[in-house]
């Protein structure tokens, strides 16, 4: 019984920073720090399932691309072989054996002001356990409203997950003024673009739709995903739409994509109503590819 008691407390203690796995409560980060100062880094969220990172070569190569942007220096051996093996012990050292979550920051270990006195890599690995370990639906669907106080800007980071987030921040407070569950992005053109962390998907008349790349949306792993499962289901897509309002109150069926959650379909936008039967086929489809 004692062991079982030592395990439940150690269950979820650990991260591992550089490649060191200590307690939580023991992590000790420089007041100097270039993620804490200037938000100089960027992270991935990837899905976990029975210990195995999912579509995790998907995320090391977004992951390169936004580190080789930065000018962050980086090992592409490392990320594809170290990295995933650290993430392995850490879930073992938290006792996560079946669903979890996985966030892993990335920043310049360089001191200094606006100029780094170097562009080193340093990198801290979380892990949370999930409820569920396969991809299932909401059953309550989704109160989403549009966020256009801070409108989003297309440039070459904004496709990548930076540490600089206030406009998902501020959109995360609306979001919970209002009482919705979701709300989504708008650029400068007023086109709708993604939701607080997910991408956004409207189907009508059999054809899907989503934001492109040069909207300002975040490239998300899921969102190319759920592209190719529409594809191989005969399916056409516009997959560089510029969405307005008004296809939001034309639509069948909304849903939002992230690795995390799946899909998670939208009940109601004002007074529209939505439909979630694709959204179910893709959960189908998700979970025979895990």
């Amino acid at each position: 019984m004692d062991s079982e008691k030592t395990t439940y407390k150690l269950k979820g203690q650990f991260i591992c920073f550089n490649g060191e796995f200590i307690r939580k409560s023991e992590l000790n980060i420089s007041l100097n720090n270039r993620a804490f100062k200037y938000g100089d880094g960027v992270f991935e969220t990837i899905r976990i399932i029975k210990k195995e990172p999912l579509f995790y070569y998907e995320h090391i190569k977004r992951l390169s691309l936004a580190l080789e942007l930065l000018k962050i220096e980086f090992s592409l051996n490392f990320l594809k072989t170290d990295l995933k093996q650290n993430i392995v012990r850490l879930l073992n050292a938290n006792k996560f054996f079946s669903g979890a979550r996985i966030r892993i920051t990335f920043f310049r270990a360089g001191e200094g002001l606006y100029t780094p006195t170097n562009n080193k890599m340093e990198y801290l690995i979380e892990a949370s356990e999930l409820e569920n370990e396969y991809y299932t639906l909401n059953r309550r669907g989704l109160k989403i409203g549009i966020y256009n106080e801070v409108k989003l800007t297309y440039t070459e980071f904004s496709n990548f997950k930076t540490i600089n987030s206030l406009p998902y921040v501020l959109a995360g407070i609306y979001k919970k003024q209002n009482g919705f569950d979701d709300c989504i992005l708008v650029n400068n053109e007023n086109n709708l673009i993604e939701g607080v962390s997910s991408n956004l998907f409207i189907l009508r008349n059999n054809i899907l739709y989503t934001s492109g790349a040069q909207s300002g949306c975040v490239e998300g792993i899921m969102k190319n995903i759920i592209i190719d499962i529409a594809l191989s289901k005969s399916m056409t897509v516009f997959d560089e739409a510029l969405l307005t309002e008004n296809d939001l109150l034309n639509a069948d069926e909304v849903f939002m994509t992230n690795v995390i959650i799946g899909v998670q379909w939208v009940l109601s936008y004002k007074k529209k109503r939505f439909y979630n039967k694709f959204s179910r086929v893709l959960i189908s489809e998700l979970n025979k590819l895990v």
